[in-house]
């Protein structure tokens, strides 16, 4: 074994041998562990282990400063000069990067910096592998057959650079997926948690959620397209503010490219999106979601830039109290737009006073509604409206007067997030969920569901 193999003497080295004007180096530490089902039985587990390093070289020139960012796997002592070389050439032979910053100094050293890095492995799905298990008898005891599967992800990121950062973070990752289908395979239903240590998921009432499901689709319905009071399931919400939160750079709000842009000039910041006292917001120390507390870029691009590596986050409210309050800047995108430094942050919090589960909403409908499951293949149709097209899947049922009569085809969608906002008339209780299109990118959201009074189902859809 290499006499310089843990994480922290590999970016200590990679230090070392910088020859340009700045370095940073970040030795992201990976594991994995993970279970996938079929049929009511376990069909494959395993366990990965990884390293990732990529090296950002800044060069100063006469026209400004470059930089040069080169990522290699499985990196060991011996690669490492070729590495910090090739990034230098790179920066060197760039022209200068227009988000160019001093490197970030001055935060203080992570205590735990020279420590092992964290690891998974099946071992935390020990206490869930056995409830999963009881949930497969009961699923054949009951005629439905049980699909999906479990992902715990751990990766630990040191971030060192010549200005003298030594920064570490931990972020554990997991998710859960289960799908549930009839013998005969038309009636489907889906059900998916985020987690960061699989202590809190219970597949048991995964489980009984499903089984309602199948059991509601046993009478179908069908409706043609239109407009309908719509009860949007926290995964959906989560998935649609999402990529609302990846549309709000400032600097494409300035520059009159976004649902966000003033039309005459301008941004909307201060506008009233929402009449109900929606709050959109991300904290690095959320409960349950806590993400990393200093920015972490292994590239630059429209919401990051690698010379923001190591700045420190904190909470911010994107939207408050129904207000628009901040647009994502990087240190570069602030300057030129006048408005606080906001980078990105791993999680997303929409809070908006409500207290009634979305069984509780589902009970509290008077007349005709749609209740949804998830949504997914979601595109952007008009960036100057945020308008999103999509489908409905595995499930979307009939509510009349509080009760669900049945199931009813899937249809295509075409709204935008910011106006159903405006239009949302009731906010449920927050609650931690699982993206399902944005999942395998962002898993660390929490949001109420939400009532819709004129969800545009634009089209009928033959998906499942």
């Amino acid at each position: 074994m290499s006499r310089v193999s843990k994480p922290y003497e590999i970016v200590e080295r990679a230090l070392e041998l910088s020859t340009t004007d700045g370095l940073v180096v970040i030795a992201d530490e990976h594991s994995s562990a993970n279970l996938r089902w079929a049929g009511n039985a376990l069909t494959t587990n395993g366990v990965t282990r990884g390293r990732t390093l990529t090296v950002i070289a800044t060069a100063d020139g006469a026209q400004g400063t470059a930089s040069g960012v080169v990522s290699r796997s499985a990196v060991t002592a011996d690669d490492l000069e070729p590495l910090v070389r090739a990034a230098e050439a790179a920066a060197r032979g760039a022209g200068p990067a227009e988000d160019a910053q001093p490197l970030v100094s001055g935060a203080p050293s992570s205590p735990d910096f020279t420590d092992a890095p964290a690891e998974t492995g099946s071992e935390v799905f020990a206490d869930f592998a056995p409830a999963l298990g009881d949930a497969f008898a009961r699923g054949r005891s009951g005629g439905r057959e049980l699909y999906g599967f479990a992902n715990h992800e751990l990766t630990s990121t040191y971030l060192g650079t010549s200005t003298g950062l030594r920064l570490r973070h931990d972020q554990p990752t997991g998710t859960l997926e289960l799908n549930a289908k009839s013998p005969d395979r038309t009636r489907s239903a889906w059900a998916g948690r985020s987690t960061r240590d699989f202590k809190d998921v219970d597949p048991a009432a995964m489980d009984a959620e499903l089984a309602q499901r199948l059991g509601w689709a046993e009478r179908r319905i069908e409706l043609p397209a239109g407009r309908y009071e719509t009860l949007l399931p926290p995964t959906a919400v989560a998935d649609l503010l999402i990529y609302q939160l990846w549309s709000s750079t400032a600097r494409d709000a300035v520059e009159g490219r976004t649902v966000f842009s003033q039309p005459g000039g301008g941004t909307r910041l201060g506008e009233t999106l929402a009449p109900l006292p929606l709050t959109l917001r991300s904290d690095p120390h959320a409960p349950g979601l806590e993400a990393a507390p200093f920015v972490i870029a292994h590239s630059s691009g429209d919401s990051a830039s690698v010379f923001d590596n190591g700045l420190p986050l904190a909470p911010t409210d994107w939207i408050r109290e129904g207000k628009l309050e901040r647009l994502t800047t990087t240190r570069h995108s602030a300057a030129l737009t006048g408005l606080p430094v906001a980078p990105a942050i791993d999680n997303l919090v929409l809070d908006g006073g409500g207290e009634r589960s979305l069984e509780e909403m589902v009970a509290a409908t008077t007349g005709r509604a749609l209740l949804l499951t998830c949504l997914w293949y979601i595109r952007e149709v008009d960036p100057a409206t945020l308008l999103l097209t999509g489908l409905t899947r595995d499930g979307v049922y009939l509510v009349e007067d509080g009760e669900v009569v049945g199931e009813v085809n899937n249809f295509r969608f075409n709204e935008s997030p910011v106006d159903l906002l405006s239009r949302a008339s009731e906010a449920g209780r927050t609650e931690k969920t699982l993206p399902r299109e944005w999942g395998d990118w962002f898993t660390r959201a929490a949001m109420p569901a939400l009532r819709i009074p004129d969800f545009n189902m634009s089209s009928v859809s033959q998906g499942v």
